[in-house]
């Protein structure tokens, strides 16, 4: 099923962009958003057994980020958007912003592309585009979005573990678990805990 989708201008894209966020949820860390931009005339074959990089084990998504970073028919960019700066401007903000610096880092135009995005992200008005409900499990492009987001995060994370033990990021990334709540309580919030999702352990 799709929604939000906005009625394509004439002519045909020379590019299809996928866009996928990761980290919306947690307690800790960036949201981070990764694009990828491939050709239109790009063969779907490329892409066959990619799955929504939740769906998929850590090494499957380890092969598909070397994959798509090595392909040169292929450009990615991975946007992520700090804790402070979510506490600052709100969740949605951090996605919108993220989008557009993605966008921008690609060079994408909005005469050329076609932007595909996993429900609930908007790309600026100026672009042809669609946001389609799972669209992380049914379209490629999106899915390798939501892979080069998710494997930089999860290693932003584990960097994070080595400074900050006591919280355990390896294990959770931040999200809300049990663990991770009683952490809090325990040892305060950390400079990469985002105070707005944090404040109701206080």
């Amino acid at each position: 099923m799709v929604r939000n989708a906005r009625q394509c201008r004439p002519g045909v894209p020379k590019y299809i962009v996928g866009i996928d966020e990761v980290g919306r949820g947690p307690l800790a860390g960036p949201l981070t958003v990764g694009l990828v931009r491939m050709p239109a005339k790009m063969p779907q074959i490329f892409f066959s057994g990619i799955r929504d990089s939740k769906k998929l084990s850590a090494k499957k998504r380890k092969e598909w980020f070397d994959v798509i970073r090595a392909n040169k028919k292929l450009a990615y960019a991975v946007i992520s958007i700090s804790a402070s700066s979510i506490d600052k401007h709100g969740i949605s903000r951090a996605a919108r912003t993220a989008i557009e610096m993605g966008l921008a880092k690609l060079s994408v135009s909005p005469v050329s592309s076609y932007i595909m995005l996993d429900a609930g992200l908007r790309a600026p008005s100026e672009f042809r585009q669609i946001s389609i409900i799972k669209g992380d499990e049914k379209i490629p492009v999106i899915s390798a979005a939501s892979i080069m987001a998710k494997v930089t995060r999860d290693r932003a994370m584990m960097r994070m573990h080595n400074k900050y033990p006591v919280y355990d990021f390896a294990s959770h990334k931040g999200y809300g678990t049990l663990a991770h709540m009683r952490a809090i309580r325990r040892f305060g919030l950390s400079k990469i805990h985002r105070i707005s999702f944090c404040s109701r352990f206080l």
